[in-house]
């Protein structure tokens, strides 16, 4: 994996040189499946890691200011090399998890822009790594006010506001972005927020309070916790209709004081969604945090092949989503089945079902 000091910087100018659908799965189906498979073999057969296709690996920090909120917004924008560019560029816009940063997740950003596809990664700074500074007796009480729901909602309108100003005419980028493929993603925390972003609601003082930006043609939640003190999950997802992509672990458990988290609730979040177009992948081991930039540290030699799985997954999908191909999906199901608890299916898409009505 490259860190962040291999990754060259781009001016806002422009590029610069280097600077050198399993419904109804449960705990214990997964259980089973890892019994059956064995660890004996679990690594065995996976393919060894290839250069990236791009000439090199950009990125651009963004200093933004929402003006509205008195909020800053900062940003990092991983951009395509030139070779890997063909036609409008597709982005992704990623959100933190609870005490990230724009810096973190750099193997998603590295992964995805190398093969074409842009990826904007938000900081939110009411959440971000500044709650682990500080006085570490106030720790809980820095967690508290991260994790409140005025925070949730902040969140949102960050991705938005990160988007606007990516998308407006001042910026150097915004005439290469293809806006038919702009897609929500996010970890942990900020899978809650990539589903807001895509339609998920919840009732306060007797209405919907909701925050969705249409711009999103598709999501990527990676870890998902959930909706903590809703008691109707169902309820809470029944509008997000755009197609979503659900990446967890066997081990994926969230041990924050207050907001303890299992594995269930990433499948229970996966199965309340209420559209057939869903994919669900499970690795087989690997912590909450092993989707964050921590390296061997956190699941041993299985840690960076999680990364890489999860990176080419998310682009296989998109695959399905944007182009109706269900091979590349198809393919890496095949390719990394020895890490794999449950597979994605490919879904039905828009193209094939307007295909089918005409054909009826």
């Amino acid at each position: 994996m490259t860190h962040a000091d291999d990754v060259a910087p781009v001016s806002p100018a422009g590029p610069v040189g280097p600077r050198t659908g399993n419904g109804g799965l449960t705990r214990r189906r997964v259980g089973a499946m890892l019994l059956g498979a064995g660890a004996g073999g679990l690594l065995s057969g996976l393919p060894a890691a290839s250069a990236p296709a791009s000439d090199v690996t950009r990125f651009v920090d963004f200093e933004w200011v929402d003006p509205a909120r008195g909020r800053a917004v900062p940003a990092r924008l991983y951009w395509p090399g030139a070779s890997a560019r063909k036609g409008p560029v597709p982005l992704i816009v990623f959100s933190h998890g609870l005490g990230g940063s724009r810096t973190g997740y750099s193997y998603l950003g590295e992964a995805w822009s190398a093969q074409g596809t842009a990826s904007l990664h938000i900081q939110h700074v009411g959440s971000d790594q500044t709650l682990w500074q500080g006085n570490p007796i106030l720790l809980l009480d820095r967690l508290d006010s991260a994790a409140d729901e005025r925070e949730a909602i902040e969140r949102t309108h960050d991705v938005s506001f990160g988007l606007d100003q990516l998308l407006q005419r001042g910026n150097p980028f915004h005439a290469a972005i293809d806006r038919k493929r702009i897609v929500a993603a996010g970890h942990s925390y900020g899978a809650n927020t990539t589903l807001i972003l895509t339609g998920a609601q919840v009732v306060r003082d007797g209405k919907l309070l909701g925050f969705r930006d249409p711009r999103f043609s598709a999501s990527i939640v990676i870890s998902a916790p959930p909706f903590y003190g809703e008691t109707d999950l169902a309820a809470v997802l029944a509008s997000v209709d755009v197609p979503t992509l659900h990446v967890t672990t066997t081990e994926d458990t969230i041990r924050i004081p207050g907001r303890y988290s299992p594995v269930q609730d990433r499948l229970d979040v996966y199965a309340a969604m209420p559209t057939q177009q869903k994919a669900l992948v499970v690795f087989q081991g690997g912590s909450h945090s092993v989707f964050t930039d921590r390296s061997l540290r956190n699941g041993g030699p299985l840690n960076p092949l999680v990364k890489r799985a999860t990176a080419e997954v998310g682009l296989a999908f998109l695959d399905l989503v944007h182009r109706s191909a269900p091979v590349p999906l198809e393919d890496w199901s095949a390719t990394w089945k020895p890490i794999l608890a449950a597979a994605p299916t490919p879904f039905p898409v828009a193209a094939q079902l307007a295909n089918h009505k005409r054909r009826a």
